[in-house]
């Protein structure tokens, strides 16, 4: 069994894809020191930050021998970085269908850290569920989330004794993870409207751009997408305003 000198979370997000967006990433460094990193672009996509929480995690761990472990919701950096990279290189950085891999840039700087840290140590790659209760996972959520949003979260960088998340329990919520999946699917649908809800006042866009210009930059707002007008009379109810628009 393979053990790890050093675990690191990492998650990616935007609001919008592309649009404004964050990477999250919490490295537990040789079991004693724990250290938040995040950053914000102002137009990019959730792709492009999931891989680069991946690679300065694992920039900062650069003067860490040993292996490490990397946990990630992000099914698309743990193949794309085991698997499907191999045949990108091989066809000059083209996918099976003949077109440019998107993110080259990103992935050739995620790849430079691989082989960097290959000659220290191991790679271990765990996917985890999003928002499944995962410790690390859920700060990450948090700290990329809010640098797209614009909301700065304060970053922690000291000893493990001192922080206050159970950053060592990687265990899984089944209910939490059952709930993201339809939550997940749900995103897939179709919407029947967009709603917002700032400064009191809801409106009902029929496009996320239109939403996302009404709540962007501003704080204490709600938005959520609506599959249905019924749907919509839902989600005005637990936001505790009449079902008028």
């Amino acid at each position: 069994m393979n053990i790890a000198n050093h675990l690191m979370f990492t998650d990616g997000s935007s609001l919008g894809n592309p649009g404004p967006g964050g990477w999250g990433a919490v490295l537990v460094i040789g079991n004693k020191i724990v250290v938040e990193l995040g950053g914000a672009e102002k137009h990019t996509t959730n792709n492009r930050m999931e891989l680069l929480a991946a690679i300065e995690g694992l920039r900062r761990l650069e003067r860490e021998p040993g292996n490490v472990s990397i946990f990630t919701d992000s099914t698309y950096v743990r193949k794309g970085a085991t698997e499907w990279v191999h045949g990108w290189m091989k066809r000059g950085w083209k996918t099976m269908a003949k077109t440019d891999v998107e993110n080259k840039d990103l992935w050739s700087d995620l790849i430079e850290q691989l082989e960097y840290r290959h000659k220290v140590g191991k790679v271990l790659w765990t996917h985890v569920p999003g928002h499944s209760g995962v410790a690390g996972n859920e700060r990450c959520d948090e700290i990329a989330t809010g640098y797209a949003s614009g909301d700065l979260p304060g970053l922690f960088n000291g000893d493990l004794s001192d922080y206050a998340i159970d950053i060592l329990n990687i265990a899984i919520d089944e209910q939490k993870a059952e709930a993201h999946s339809s939550g997940k699917s749900r995103s897939r649908e179709k919407a029947y409207s967009y709603l917002s809800l700032v400064e009191g006042k809801v409106m009902r866009h029929l496009t996320w751009p239109e939403c996302e210009k009404r709540v962007r930059g501003k704080s204490g707002v709600k938005y959520k997408k609506a599959l249905s007008i019924a749907d919509e009379r839902k989600i005005l109810k637990s936001w505790g305003v009449k079902d008028e628009i």
